[in-house]
């Protein structure tokens, strides 16, 4: 049985590796650094969340069927599952928050109301069973490795740092969501202002970038793409 410690730790290390494969991917794509997650920092906490929970479910599958085959297929169905209602769940709060979808699945196939679908399920799964075959033996054996008395340090670090990341970033979150719903109580240069400032949102999630969409002053994609503009007009000027 894990300690808390090392619970812990392994939440840590695969909200960070979460975060690490979002901004590499959607880096690549955008062909420029962005800063994936709802956190600040450099940290997906649903990646977390979803490795332990899918690690400490699979090691009591092992330990109640003998079989492998049958153990194999158990540990796919409950990854596939665990990994799909976390999302789902996540999804769905996200949108009843800011009401619209921080994803969108609704152009894949078997998907549900856009928040899973059957390809991405089944990519979850896979993954998972590399996570808990391939990935979680090494970063056990280096978590393992750590001197006890170190842990304790390093625990209540990452504690302090995810209760003040977490808390600035539902704050942020709350102060945009008051902003986007009520832009009318806000002059034009303080919504302008406030859409710049969390920008980095949504670049993260572009699905946000239709929020107020074609409202005159309050599109946010116009908004941004005009920040932008004046950015590389700016540089051009200075330095061409």
């Amino acid at each position: 049985m894990d300690s808390f410690t090392e619970i812990l730790l392994f939440f840590t290390i695969y909200s960070f590796l979460g975060w690490l494969i979002e901004t590499v991917f959607a880096s690549a794509n955008a062909k420029k650094l962005i800063n994936r997650g709802f956190l600040t920092g450099f940290f997906c906490p649903i990646y977390g969340f979803a490795a332990v929970l899918i690690i400490k479910t699979i090691s009591m599958i092992n330990i109640t069927f003998e079989s492998y085959f049958v153990s194999l297929i158990a540990k796919s169905v409950f990854a596939i599952v665990l990994v799909t209602l976390l999302e789902l769940v996540t999804g769905f709060f996200l949108e009843k928050f800011f009401n619209c979808k921080w994803w969108d699945y609704s152009d894949n196939r078997a998907n549900f109301k856009g928040y899973i679908c059957f390809k991405y399920s089944i990519l979850w799964g896979l993954f998972s069973l590399v996570l808990v075959n391939i990935v979680h033996p090494a970063i056990s054996w280096i978590v393992l490795s750590i001197p006890k008395s170190m842990n304790i340090y390093m625990v209540i670090f990452f504690i302090l740092y995810f209760l003040t990341d977490t808390t600035k970033s539902v704050i942020d979150a709350l102060d945009l969501r008051k902003v986007i719903i009520n832009y009318s109580n806000f002059s034009v240069n303080k919504y302008y202002d406030k859409i710049i400032q969390y920008k980095r949102i949504f670049l993260a999630f572009p699905r946000l970038l239709i929020l107020n969409a074609g409202i005159i002053n309050r599109d946010v994609r116009s908004i941004l793409n005009d920040r932008f503009h004046k950015i590389k007009v700016e540089f051009k000027s200075r330095f061409l």
